[in-house]
């Protein structure tokens, strides 16, 4: 009866317990929301590491790719046979392809004269190679020797090439040794692996790099036909081809790379660490505050108990003053997450934001959280004796 007349009632007791004591209110909202940004901020790094990794691969116009079973990822390519790309023609669902040579050059800043490793990329100007509308107007800029496309999204160790080309001044500098003009600029976007990317035409590519077999290339883009059923034309081509080649979707390209540093680096490991140790410190602190609260409020509690409380009732009000601190806890940590990222950016350029799907996981990470330790504390009141609390 007790029981219902408090439902009824409506008494906010677990927000009453929460702000009787605002210091330490306020110490588990500053531990929740601590603990809220190390796991934004280790699994923000992380899914950025794998989104960065792929930015270029994402904007290739193609269905399939080719490339050699040798390459390991974007920052360990092989070559194989130019003569592989063009056997695919042979297919009815063929309708277009691209032989792209992909290595990594020694760029020099035009202002510092200091040099640091680019991604170029080198392809036939008059082929498609990515899928902004725009580009293909920009690669005719490259028909002419020793002209390049420098990415606006590189790193600024690079130089003021964006700012000087803007202006209109004429931006020369050195590639592999070799004297190049900035003839355009794309937006592709810097990666773990590449902190900025050029394009240009295979012609200078092999110029750049003559070590390269004129005849060789580090990726095939296959485009087919709107009718094509992908996976089929892959399992096709798969068996036609020599082994010297390997067939894959443009889907399949891009977990290719993402699995590299997921499993074969300790990257993608330390950043989930860290998550999941924030995850552990929000765990001790809020099970600490909880376990403070009820043993503080212990006598009430059995007096509650006395009264003909059903325990079942006071566990509640437990559960409801974790659910109030993820609730507490999280707002500030998911507002300060959003300014990390924006500062993250920034600095770096790399493609960390908040997505919805992180959003949702840190918020039920900390409610879990709050929500075991609740339990965790709950012990205390379910092992509480009225008649031995009042000896």
């Amino acid at each position: 009866m007790n029981s219902k007349i408090l439902q009824n009632r409506r008494i906010p007791l677990a927000w009453l317990l929460l702000t009787r004591q605002p210091v330490r209110l306020f110490v588990a909202i500053a531990g929740i929301c601590f603990a809220g940004i190390l796991m934004f901020m280790q699994l923000g790094f992380r899914d950025g590491l794998f989104d960065a990794s792929v930015t270029v691969h994402r904007l290739f116009d193609a269905d399939l790719v080719l490339m050699s079973p040798r390459s390991m990822s974007s920052i360990s390519m092989s070559g194989f046979p130019k003569r592989r790309l063009i056997q695919t023609m042979a297919h009815r669902d063929v309708v277009g392809i691209t032989p792209v040579n992909w290595n990594f050059l020694l760029w020099r800043n035009p202002q510092t004269l200091s040099t640091r490793s680019i991604l170029a990329l080198g392809f036939e100007p008059s082929d498609p190679l990515l899928t902004d509308p725009d580009f293909s107007e920009k690669a005719k800029l490259l028909t002419n020797k020793s002209r390049v496309l420098f990415d606006v999204l590189s790193r600024d160790e690079f130089g003021p090439v964006t700012d000087w080309f803007l202006k209109g001044k004429l931006v020369e500098t050195e590639v592999a040794g070799k004297r190049v003009r900035v003839a355009g600029l794309v937006s592709l976007g810097p990666s773990f692996g590449a902190d900025g990317n050029l394009i240009t035409s295979r012609e200078t590519f092999l110029q750049l790099l003559p070590s390269t077999p004129p005849g060789s290339i580090e990726i095939g883009l296959v485009r087919l036909g709107p009718n094509a059923n992908h996976e089929k034309v892959v399992q096709s081509l798969s068996n036609s081809l020599p082994k010297d080649v390997k067939v894959m979707t443009k889907v399949e390209f891009i977990e290719f790379e993402k699995n590299y540093w997921r499993s074969s680096t300790s990257i993608g490991f330390i950043f989930t660490l860290g998550a999941a140790m924030g995850f552990i410190v929000g765990c001790v602190i809020v099970y600490q505050i909880l376990y403070s609260d009820v043993s503080d409020h212990l006598p009430e509690y059995a007096t509650l108990m006395a009264m003909g409380y059903r325990l079942k009732t006071l566990l509640g009000v437990v559960a409801r003053e974790g659910f109030l601190l993820a609730v507490l806890g999280y707002i500030p940590a998911y507002l300060a997450g959003q300014g990390l990222y924006a500062v993250v950016r920034g600095s770096t350029k790399l493609p960390v934001a908040m997505d919805h799907e992180r959003a949702l996981i840190v918020f039920f990470l900390i409610l879990f959280m709050c929500m075991s330790s609740a339990i965790l504390a709950m012990r205390r009141l379910v092992d509480a004796d009225p008649a031995e609390i009042f000896n």
